[in-house]
C-alpha cells in the first residue's frame, strides 16, 4: 500500500469499495476459519495455530506491510505483527484481533461443520467467524478501501494474537518486554460487538477474568457405594456443595469478600430483559438468575460460572463413592476490582466451603484485568462520526461487555496516552463461544466502512 500521499476519501466511494470487496473477504475468512486454531494442544495440534499465524502474516505482507513477523510469545503461542508506515507526521493506529478460537464443543450440534465457513439464512457460520477471525478481515477491508480511495492516511500497526481465548497472557508479557512494538496514538480492538445488529456500538468496559481449577480429594480410592456409601465421604458430593456455595438462592454470585461489587449498578445503555431472554435463548418458564437490571448483572457485577467438571460420565458409571473430583471455574470481575485480589478471595472461599474436612487444592489457569475506556477522547468523536455515516439514521451507543480481553489493560498501562476503542462483529446473534457461531456479512461491511472512515477522521483530527 502506498501511503506517501493521501487525500480525504469520499464516504460513498469507500462504501462502494467495501461492498465490492465482500466476496474476497468471504473467501479469505473461509480460509482462516478452516484452521482449527484452538490454543490448547490437549484438543488440537499446535500446528493448526502456527498455520493460522503464518496465514495472517502472509496476508499482511501481501498488503505491503513492513517488519512482518510471527512472534513467539512466552506462553508458547504465536502472534502475527506488521507495520504500515503512514504519511509524514500522521498518527499511528494499532489494530488488534486474535486468530485463536474457542473449541467447537459438541460438533454434532453444529448445523454445518464448525471449521468450514457456510452461508445460511444470510449469515456466515463457522468457529471464529465473528470471534475474532472476522475482526482481522474487517481490518483488511478497511485498509483496502482506503488504499483504493486515496491511500491510508495514518500509520498502521496490526497485531493478531494467538491465545486470547485461553487467557494465558503470552502477548501481554511479550508487549511488556518490547514496549516499543505496539506503541500507537490510538488503538482499535476489533474483538467486541454491536449491542444488536444494525446498532453501532463501542464497548466502554470489560469485565476481567480469573480461571481456576479446583480439586477435591476425600479417599485413597473409589469405594463400593453399597459397602461404604452413607459413611464414606464422597468427593463429588463435596465438590457439588463447594460449587453451590458460590450462588445465593436467586442465583446471584456469592464470593466472600466481593459483596460490595455484587451490588454495583450500571449507568448507561440498558438491556431489556425480554431482549436478553431472546438473545440468550432462555427456555420458556426458566427464570434469569441474580437481581438488579440485566446490565447490572452482566456488565457491572462479578459472575461465577462452572465451566466443566471431571467426574464419571453417566454411561459406564459404576456404583462407587468417588475418591476425587475437580472442576474448572471462571470468575468475571467488573471494573474497579483487581483480578488478582479477586482470585485470592475465590481461593479462600473455595477452601472455606469444603465440607467434612475434604482436602481442597486450587490452581490458577489464567487471569485478565477488567478495563474501562475513556469515552471522552477525540478518537471517540472520530468513531461516532464514522459510525453515523456507516449506519445511516443511527447514533453510536456505548455499552459494557461481560467478557474479557486481557491485553487491554496491558496496552493502557504501557501507553497511557493512547486512545483505546473497542468495536467488533460479536453481536448477540453471532453466538460466540457457542455452537453455530456466525457473522453477519452486513455487519462486516458496515463496520469495515466505519473503521475506514474512522481512520480518515482520526488523521484529520490530528493535523
Amino acid at each position: 500500500m502506498d501511503t506517501s500521499s493521501t487525500r480525504r476519501p469520499d464516504p460513498a466511494g469507500l462504501a462502494t469499495t467495501v461492498a465490492s470487496l465482500l466476496p474476497r473477504a468471504r473467501t479469505e475468512l473461509a480460509e482462516l476459519v478452516a484452521f482449527k486454531s484452538v490454543a490448547d494442544e490437549a484438543q488440537f495440534p499446535k500446528s493448526e495455530c502456527d498455520a493460522a499465524a503464518s496465514w495472517v502474516a502472509d496476508a499482511l505482507r501481501a498488503e505491503g506491510f513492513q517488519d512482518v513477523a510471527v512472534l513467539d510469545t512466552p506462553d508458547g503461542t504465536q502472534s502475527a505483527y506488521g507495520h504500515l508506515p503512514g504519511p509524514e507526521g500522521a498518527p499511528t493506529v494499532l489494530l488488534y484481533a486474535h486468530y485463536d478460537v474457542q473449541p467447537p464443543l459438541d460438533e454434532s450440534a453444529w448445523l454445518s461443520p464448525p471449521f468450514e465457513l457456510t452461508e445460511r439464512d444470510g449469515r456466515w457460520y463457522g468457529r471464529g467467524a465473528a470471534d475474532c477471525k472476522g475482526g482481522f478481515i474487517m481490518h483488511l477491508l478497511a485498509l483496502r478501501a482506503l488504499k483504493a480511495n486515496g491511500g491510508v492516511p495514518v500509520g498502521v500497526k496490526v497485531i493478531v494474537e494467538g491465545s486470547e481465548e485461553q487467557g494465558t497472557g503470552g502477548l501481554q508479557r511479550y508487549a511488556e518486554a518490547h514496549p516499543e512494538l505496539l506503541a500507537a496514538d490510538a488503538i482499535v480492538i476489533g474483538d467486541t460487538g454491536n449491542f444488536r445488529v444494525g446498532l453501532p456500538t463501542v464497548t466502554a468496559t470489560l469485565r476481567g477474568m480469573t480461571l481456576v481449577r479446583v480439586r477435591v480429594d476425600t479417599l485413597e480410592g473409589d469405594l463400593h457405594s453399597g459397602q461404604f456409601g452413607g459413611a464414606a465421604p464422597d468427593a463429588l458430593a463435596a465438590l457439588i456443595r463447594i460449587l453451590d456455595s458460590m450462588r445465593a438462592e436467586d442465583g446471584t454470585t456469592v464470593v466472600t469478600g466481593l459483596e460490595e461489587q455484587a451490588a454495583a449498578t450500571w449507568e448507561g445503555l440498558q438491556y431489556p430483559e425480554e431482549d436478553f431472554r431472546k438473545d440468550a435463548k432462555v427456555l420458556d418458564g426458566v427464570g434469569l438468575i441474580g437481581s438488579g437490571t440485566v446490565a447490572d448483572r452482566i456488565w457491572a457485577r462479578p459472575a461465577v460460572t462452572v465451566l466443566g467438571i471431571d467426574c464419571p460420565p453417566v454411561i459406564g458409571a459404576t456404583p462407587s463413592v468417588q475418591a476425587g473430583a475437580r472442576a474448572l471455574i471462571s470468575l468475571r470481575v467488573p471494573p474497579g476490582t483487581d483480578a488478582a485480589e479477586a482470585t485470592q478471595l475465590l481461593f479462600a472461599h473455595l477452601r472455606a466451603a469444603a465440607p467434612w474436612g475434604a482436602r481442597v487444592s486450587v490452581e490458577q489457569i489464567g487471569q485478565g484485568q477488567p478495563f474501562r475506556a475513556d469515552t471522552t477522547s477525540p478518537a471517540y468523536a472520530s468513531m461516532a462520526e464514522a459510525m453515523r455515516v456507516a449506519y445511516p439514521g443511527e447514533e453510536m451507543q456505548t455499552s459494557g461487555m461481560g467478557g474479557s480481553i486481557p491485553l487491554c489493560n496491558t496496552l493502557a498501562s504501557l501507553y497511557p496516552e493512547a486512545e483505546i476503542l473497542l468495536i467488533g462483529l460479536s453481536e448477540p446473534e453471532a453466538q460466540i463461544h457457542a455452537v453455530n457461531e456466525s457473522v453477519s456479512p452486513q455487519e462486516l461491511e458496515r463496520l469495515s466502512l466505519a473503521e475506514a472512515l474512522f481512520l480518515a477522521n482520526y488523521a484529520e483530527s490530528k493535523r
